[in-house]
């Protein structure tokens, strides 16, 4: 490993591509001026001078190749889910003793008293920041800073802590979820964590890089991470808790429109198998995309041959991407009129094949990447980049050869990476899970309001493209109470707080399982399954269904069905 790697990590002249290879690492050799970081086995990451990257990467390399950007979803519930109750049997007091809370997010302000214990000590166990940039580099990350909860001590007796600890959460939606699952109890503002006896391990993501951030035209002041930082996140995690000898229950509030939605992807994958080990439990948000109109569905009748998707492009919209992924075995086409009129002939399917589109009437440029068989998926997928977009109404006909079904999915960019003005005419508001949601092992929440006992109006809906019954469980998402960075308490809702709730709940159920010695061997799969046990269910629906999973998340269920047997 060239030393200037730790360099490159953060520089905005070299771009980070994810290579998989075969196990040969010559093979990783060939790209020139290049340096490389194992992420996970038979998977690396390259990073190449800046200038390497062109239009035809894509075809050159696949879709795989570029890191996905996922951004922050999100927008008396503990009497609501059984917990009160739960509490008050004195056997099954769980507040979260002896389990670790591991979050990778914007950070968390470590000052805030309800992350101490009473004599103005941290519940922190260890912090890496991946933003600051020091020798002390943690595990084969070789990049960002890690501080102990000694050193996170020594500042907390300071007078000036960031002097001695200098990580902040300058947006608070780390502290936000931190707070939610194990905040300590504050009466006065009738706040509490689900699991006030829990210590943490947090990292501080670092932000996309600027050219990442430009090649998927994501607006330069939107606030996400990349795909390849979130993997070393959750090794650092799972390398802490096993250090410390502790189970922990993982929380991942962040996500992307970006992928095939399904449980393919690269870190879906990843994530699907840290979820198996032993003592460990994941949990993901499923996102706040249900009622946003940015996913449309398309089935292509054989008689007809043609589906017409109809994209409003708003006034202030001036790059974004989209992203067709049609369901195999079939092939598709597009042919595209623009807002003026202007009309783009039938594109035929080709493979591993780049356009670059341009206009008379428009000063919109679009660069279209073919992937017929795109290799994580297999499945077709058609990438649309514009850059200088027209607004109004783009008409794209999309056409299907085969024998078989023809059907396909298109997704718009997720909340904050586009206007709310750019949306198709006839949306789908199924199939709208964010990326990580859709990994198979982790436990995937949505959120309801548990004052009216309905659903998040804008939470994402299943299933996965696949099929796959994604979400798992609804959780409280509407009004939940969270500490905010000026160290006071807000109402929060979305998905992300329903995460943060479950990550809670997955909590409890390790301290009884491992710590009291009840399940000693227990893994994100068991903890799901004695979640739908419990779960309780609306007589007057089927389950499981897209928009509730297999219902709403009840503790005491939880262990009433343990009792109670068969």
């Amino acid at each position: 490993m060239p030393e200037e790697t730790g360099e490159r990590i953060y520089s905005n002249d070299y771009f980070d591509l994810i290579i998989t290879y075969s196990g040969d690492i010559s093979y990783l050799e060939q790209f020139p001026d290049s340096t490389y970081q194992l992420i996970v086995p038979f998977t690396a990451i390259i990073r190449v001078p800046v200038r390497q990257i062109t239009n035809n990467t894509i075809a050159l390399l696949g879709y795989r190749a570029i890191p996905t950007l996922s951004g922050i979803i999100s927008q008396s519930a503990q009497e609501a889910s059984g917990i009160i109750r739960t509490r008050n049997i004195p056997a099954l007091n769980l507040r979260g003793q002896g389990v670790l809370i591991g979050i990778l997010d914007t950070g968390i302000d470590y000052t805030n008293p309800i992350f101490c214990y009473a004599d103005n000590t941290t519940r922190i166990a260890a912090l890496w920041d991946q933003t600051i940039v020091d020798i002390n580099n943690v595990s084969n990350t070789y990049y960002g800073t890690e501080y102990t909860r000694e050193q996170i001590n020594q500042a907390l007796q300071s007078n000036n802590p960031y002097e001695v600890v200098p990580s902040r959460d300058e947006i608070g939606h780390g502290t936000m979820l931190a707070g939610i699952i194990a905040g300590n109890e504050v009466p006065e503002q009738s706040f509490s964590g689900v699991v006030p006896d829990a210590e943490f391990v947090i990292v501080k993501l670092k932000t996309a890089k600027q050219n990442l951030k430009e090649f998927w035209r994501v607006p330069e002041n939107v606030i996400c991470y990349q795909e390849n930082d979130i993997a070393f996140a959750l090794e650092y995690l799972e390398m802490t808790a096993n250090k410390i000898g502790r189970p922990m229950s993982i929380c991942l509030a962040l996500g992307s429109s970006m992928g095939s939605h399904d449980n393919k992807q690269e870190m879906n994958t990843i994530l699907s198998l840290r979820a198996e080990n032993l003592n460990f439990a994941i949990t993901t948000a499923a996102g706040n995309e249900g009622n946003t109109n940015r996913h449309f569905y398309g089935n292509i009748n054989p008689p007809a041959g043609v589906s017409t998707i109809e994209l409003n492009v708003g006034a202030e919209e001036a790059n974004f991407s989209m992203e067709l992924w049609g369901d195999s075995p079939g092939l598709y086409g597009i042919d595209i009129k623009t807002p003026s009129g202007e009309y783009v002939p039938l594109i035929l399917p080709r493979n591993n094949e780049s356009y670059e589109l341009g206009f008379i009437f428009e000063k919109t440029r679009i660069l279209i990447d073919y992937q017929v068989v795109e290799a994580q998926s297999g499945d077709q997928l058609i990438l649309f980049r514009f850059t200088n977009s027209a607004p109004g109404i783009w008409v794209f006909n999309v056409y299907g050869k085969g024998d078989l079904s023809l059907t396909f999915h298109v997704w718009l960019p997720m909340n904050s990476f586009i206007t709310n003005g750019t949306y198709f005419i006839r949306p789908d508001p199924s199939t709208t899970i964010l990326s990580f949601g859709n990994a198979n092992e982790p436990i995937t929440a949505t959120a309801y309001d548990s004052a009216y006992n309905s659903l998040l109006l804008s939470a994402s809906r299943g299933y996965t493209r696949l099929g796959n019954i994604k979400p798992d469980i609804a959780a409280p998402g509407v009004n939940i109470i969270s500490p905010s960075l000026d160290q006071g308490f807000i109402p929060v809702s979305g998905t992300s707080p329903a995460a943060a709730f479950t990550a809670g709940v997955a909590a409890m159920i390790l301290e009884w399982g491992i710590v009291k010695g009840n399940l000693p061997y227990i893994t994100t799969a068991d903890i799901k399954m004695l979640m739908i046990r419990g779960a309780r269910r609306n007589i007057e629906l089927a389950y499981p269904n897209r928009e509730w999973g297999y219902g709403i998340l009840d503790v005491f269920n939880i262990f009433n069905s343990l009792r109670s047997g068969i």
